[in-house]
């Protein structure tokens, strides 16, 4: 298993990504706050879709209400995005555009999520499916997301 988001940020460096989120905030006419800087810097560290529960334990100085309103703006604004899990806790992670194209392994049971990644091979023959797919229903294909559901370790 591969945790993208540390992978990216030890290879670009933080500053890459905040640089983009900058931008795409400036195009947006809204601000890179302090604390929407620190939630980044959250999920960053998290390595892996995070749930607000899961970011109050870092100790931030952020509140709960401060961190659901920056985590929807960012959501809108296409920085940062949702991913279902098995619980009733919603997890939240980078765009793909900023810590790269991967898939998620979701436990049903306890809402764990894990980035992962497949082969070059892998991912042209899930491309090659969907396009086939996307053909027959007439539909426009935009990109695609993996979520493999199942039980951690911790859970089976």
């Amino acid at each position: 298993m591969c945790y993208l988001t540390t992978l990216i940020t030890v290879t670009t460096g933080d500053s890459f990504i905040h640089d983009q989120i900058v931008g795409r905030l400036r195009q947006s006419g809204q601000v890179y706050t302090s604390g929407r800087r620190q939630l980044v810097d959250l999920l960053l560290q998290h390595g892996r879709p995070a749930s607000v529960r899961d970011l109050l334990k870092k100790r931030t100085r952020l509140t709960q209400s401060s961190m659901y309103r920056n985590l929807v703006d960012l959501e809108r604004m296409g920085i940062v995005h949702k991913v279902a899990s098995g619980d009733d806790h919603a997890r939240y992670e980078l765009d793909e555009a900023l810590i790269g194209h991967h898939h998620h392994l979701i436990c049903e049971r306890c809402g764990t999520i894990s980035d992962f990644e497949v082969t070059p091979a892998a991912e042209r023959a899930i491309e090659v499916a969907l396009r086939s797919a996307s053909k027959s229903a007439r539909f426009r294909l935009t990109g695609h997301r993996l979520d493999a559901i199942g039980l951690c370790v911790e859970c089976k």
